[in-house]
């Protein structure tokens, strides 16, 4: 195929199917870079070396709809965990009134395609982390209400209800207020993200679970062996749930050579007195000088590729997405590193003789019907189906 036809090909794919990317840290950017302050960041002008992500190159990158994550870390808990939850739906609301010919704020798959439609970005919310919502089935609504519409059960550390992918597991899965936070969710029309989330604990999910469940930011563990990756026996019962597995960029989870580096440049980090998840100028410039002395490996398109091939071979290809993690990671991909590279992910899948059909499912479709499904549950069990005012108390003792 010639030179730039792929790519050529793919910037026409995805004016026609743009990407809906389940995942992007910009809030927490903001946050721990400026405190909020969008002044400080204006996103409506080139923000390369700063960030991730702009609205030039989000424009670029061919994407329609993004969940925006109201992400808190796991070291707050409790009141502290869902007053940061709070400000961070707030932040996101913040960027959509500050720039409101580019973002609509979006609940619902009719909500995607109007902004869409109407040539606006649809920007959507979930939150990363069980942690966020205190452990209180109320405020898990109360989330749902201010247009959450996933919540990943965990994050890396395990819940009082759930266990993490890179935690001592302490369920075994999740507990019973864990099922039933699981099926609150179920209710109310609010994805269940099983990113993060040890492999027990997307088994129970998927055992409990009345609609699709999503993968917000995960890839393949057959090919890069990383507890953060959806095992083959998830994957494959993913066309018995219908749900979607949106597979990420970072390098340390997609590419086997670059986790051994990963672990020495963070605990490189933490001797220079930074959390490993630190992206402000401060903590990047400590990762430079690490990388600079220490060259890292390089994934590319192609290692995302392989991930996507994979999954697609295992699941099928109603159940992929894209989930590119922008802004909650030090390193990206040669050719993604930043919102505006998705044009040659296409252009590499186009090259591996991906249709565009397929692509299509992969950018739009796949995503929109999950969320369209999950709100059809929770319609039907809306109309039987009382709130749970259930306490982790009451069921886990």
């Amino acid at each position: 195929m010639d030179g730039d036809v792929p790519l050529e090909r793919a910037r026409e794919l995805l004016a026609a199917h743009p990407v809906v990317d389940g995942h992007n840290d910009l809030p927490w950017a903001l946050r721990e870079q400026v405190r909020y302050d969008l002044t400080a960041r204006d996103i409506a002008t080139d923000l390369t070396g700063l960030l991730h992500t702009d609205l030039p190159r989000l424009r670029a990158g061919g994407v329609g709809a993004q969940f925006w994550s109201v992400y808190v870390k796991s070291s707050l808990a409790g009141d502290a965990a869902v007053t940061a939850c709070l400000e961070q739906i707030d932040a996101v609301r913040q960027l959509a009134a500050r720039y409101p010919g580019d973002l609509a704020l979006a609940r619902t798959a009719d909500e995607v395609e109007a902004a869409r439609a109407s040539g606006r970005i649809a920007s959507l919310m979930g939150a990363e982390g069980g942690h966020s919502i205190g452990n209180s089935l109320g405020t898990l609504r109360g989330l749902y209400e201010l247009g959450v519409r996933y919540l990943t059960l965990t994050h890396n550390d395990t819940t009082d209800w759930a266990d993490s992918a890179t935690d001592a597991p302490r369920h075994g899965g999740l507990t019973a207020f864990g099922e039933q936070v699981v099926r609150e969710m179920n209710r109310c029309g609010m994805l269940v993200d099983l990113s993060h989330v040890a492999a027990d604990t997307m088994r129970d999910a998927l055992r409990v679970t009345r609609a699709p469940v999503l993968f917000s930011h995960s890839s393949a563990r057959a090919v890069c062996d990383h507890p953060r990756n959806v095992p083959d026996d998830v994957l494959a019962a993913l066309p018995g749930n219908g749900g979607v597995a949106m597979a990420t960029f970072v390098p340390k989870f997609i590419l086997p050579a670059a986790v051994e580096w990963t672990r020495r440049a963070d605990a490189n980090m933490r001797a220079h007195g930074h959390d490993p998840l630190d992206t402000t100028p401060a903590g990047m410039a400590v990762q430079r000088a690490f990388e600079e002395a220490h060259p890292r490996p390089r994934a590319t398109p192609a290692t995302v590729a392989d991930h996507l091939d994979h999954m697609r071979e295992v699941a099928g290809i109603d159940h992929l997405g894209i989930g590119g993690d922008f802004d909650g990671t030090a390193f990206l991909p040669d050719g993604l590193d930043s919102v505006a590279g998705y044009p040659n992910l296409v252009a590499e899948l186009l090259s591996r003789r991906w249709s565009e059909a397929d692509l299509a499912k992969l950018t739009w479709h796949n995503p929109l019907r999950v969320l369209r499904d999950a709100e059809s549950v929770a319609r039907d069990l809306r109309a039987t189906t009382a709130p749970s005012n259930a306490t982790l108390a009451e069921l886990d003792g």
